[in-house]
């Protein structure tokens, strides 16, 4: 097999013109080769030349000659060998007890679909609820404030992916990302994941690929539990024996993989309690900033525009202080909405899109880093404590329950209240009021997000729209805490610390990969 890169397509074409294009290039009928779409992005450095570069995998006769030939353009072909994910065997005997996984976001259902497949009927704990009914309970909060503090945005199946754009890019090169956007093309989500260089599944979407993957998780061998929470874990010479599901049930466990996700405190606390080896871990914080989507279009395709073969506009932006503190923009949602990410008393913002990616505005995380010398306390928690301290006094400040705080560019740049928005009305629920965002971040948070604003300003012409608005707080970037593990496993016998929770991942795809490696080592146990 070769790969054909480079391959480009105008905005007037779409992938079905690809097989054609690949024909005239090697000089061969379309009926002499198979070939799979292996990568799709836009090139829109050049306004006036803005197309699709493609890559593509083709099966044809006598290869070797293809490689020798001279291409046009930047088009390059090379040898390639495709590479397809295998699930291991159990090599050696049946554990004791069934698997334990505790969550079901990304990282605890992969974990759980590779353990079914090699015929381990694990067992997923979740304390939040089914998807169905997790959505009534977010649109009860958006609508009236009424939090249930174990379903909401954060907690429940599909984890905080679920109320999400759903993206699926990922910085992480591990071949088994593939496997990821495989299995959940087969349980209902767009084909084009597979091949798209910056893919996205879509909130909309989700809500249907989720109950898919868990039905098959059950159709081989899994059991799925909602409304149990793990509210303690008990340990017998260094080796973890039972579980206690909420305050009353003893499950006995060998194997506990803690797929327990970046906002579940009390859980992580209990395990610090139990002597479980943790150490603090930078994360990020800012707001989330606002623009209308037409105007990011406009900064990004300039007078192409409207064109119907361009996507919704997207951007990634960073900038270095002479601070040494960095300052990015992250989770961008094209066309989304800013949601509420509380799980208790706290204002916590973050992004959501619908797959057609067709809402007004345009929303994304502007965040500084964090760093552990930052909390003011050594202790391996004190991230937790620092995220709660800035939720909670915004929290305090609003005059309305989870009504967040926003303010326009220009205010926040000047340090004063929003008196007036203009053309960008926020989308956060259940509502907003005018406030100065400086009284709800650290100084070093407020300071940086000051002086980086002109500076991307730069980078992208418009970013520091004056009537862009900015939602105030994002706390929950990553987990403060790392878990610490050795070949997967914690301190404590048996237990498979995995996923954005433990500190070892960031995203759907990254977490679902994470979740796969430690079913792995939990099969490999067995040999």
């Amino acid at each position: 097999m070769i790969r054909i890169e480079g391959l480009r397509l105008t905005l007037d074409q779409t992938v079905e013109d690809l097989p054609g294009i690949v024909s005239k290039l090697l000089r061969r009928p379309v009926s002499s080769f198979r070939m799979e779409l292996v990568r799709k992005s836009l090139d829109a450095r050049k306004k006036a030349n803005i197309h699709w570069l493609c890559h593509a995998d083709v099966e044809t006769q006598h290869e070797t000659s293809l490689l020798t030939q001279r291409y046009p353009g930047q088009v390059r072909v090379k040898k390639t060998i495709p590479y397809r994910y295998e699930i291991p065997e159990i090599l050696g005997r049946e554990p004791d007890h069934p698997p334990l996984i505790v969550g079901s976001g990304p990282c605890g259902l992969f974990a759980a679909y590779v353990l079914a497949t090699a015929g381990l009927k694990p067992v997923i704990l979740e304390q939040g609820k089914p998807v169905k009914d997790r959505i009534s309970d977010v649109d009860d909060f958006m609508r009236d404030g009424k939090l249930n503090p174990l379903s909401n945005i954060q907690f429940g199946e599909g984890g905080a992916g679920t109320f999400s754009d759903g993206k699926l890019y990922t910085l992480i090169s591990d071949p088994r990302t593939g496997f990821v956007y495989r299995t959940f093309v087969e349980s209902g989500a767009p084909e084009e994941i597979v091949y798209d260089a910056k893919p996205h599944i879509g909130t909309d979407n989700l809500r249907k690929v989720i109950p898919k993957l868990r039905d098959e998780i059950i159709n081989r061998g899994g059991i799925f539990r909602f409304g149990a929470k793990m509210t303690d874990v008990r340990i017998r010479d260094g080796e973890v024996h039972l579980i206690l599901v909420n305050d009353e049930e003893e499950i006995p466990v060998s194997r506990l993989i803690l797929a327990i996700g970046h906002s579940s405190r009390e859980t992580v606390r209990m395990l610090h309690e139990r002597g479980m080896r943790m150490e603090a871990k930078p994360f990020s914080m800012g707001a989330r900033i606002e623009h209308k989507q037409e105007w990011i279009d406009g900064m990004q395709y300039g007078s192409a525009t409207g064109h119907p073969g361009l996507p919704t506009g997207k951007y990634k932006l960073a900038v270095h202080l002479n601070s040494g503190r960095s300052v990015y923009t992250f989770c961008m949602c094209p066309g989304g909405t800013v949601v509420p990410g509380a799980t208790e008393e706290g204002i916590v913002t973050n992004g959501m899109s619908l797959y057609a990616q067709n809402g007004e505005n345009a929303n994304s995380a502007l965040l500084v880093n964090v760093m552990p010398e930052d909390f003011g306390s050594p202790h391996p928690l004190a991230g937790i404590d620092f995220q709660e301290q800035w939720e909670r006094r915004a929290f305090q400040n609003s005059p309305h329950a989870f009504h967040a705080p926003v303010q326009c560019v220009e205010d926040f740049l000047a340090g004063r209240v929003t008196k007036a928005l203009g053309e960008v009305i926020p989308t956060y629920l259940p509502g907003t009021h005018p406030a100065d965002l400086h009284a709800f971040l650290p100084d070093f948070v407020s300071q940086s997000l000051r002086e980086a604003l002109p500076l991307l300003d730069r980078k992208m012409k418009g970013f520091a729209h004056p009537k862009a608005v900015l939602t105030g707080i994002e706390t929950r970037s990553s987990s403060p805490v790392r878990i610490i593990r050795d070949d997967y496993a914690s301190n404590i016998r048996g237990i498979y610390p995995a996923g954005e929770g433990a500190g070892y991942a960031g995203g759907i795809v990254s977490s679902a990969v994470d979740g796969i490696r430690i079913a792995e080592a939990v099969i490999e146990s067995l040999g």
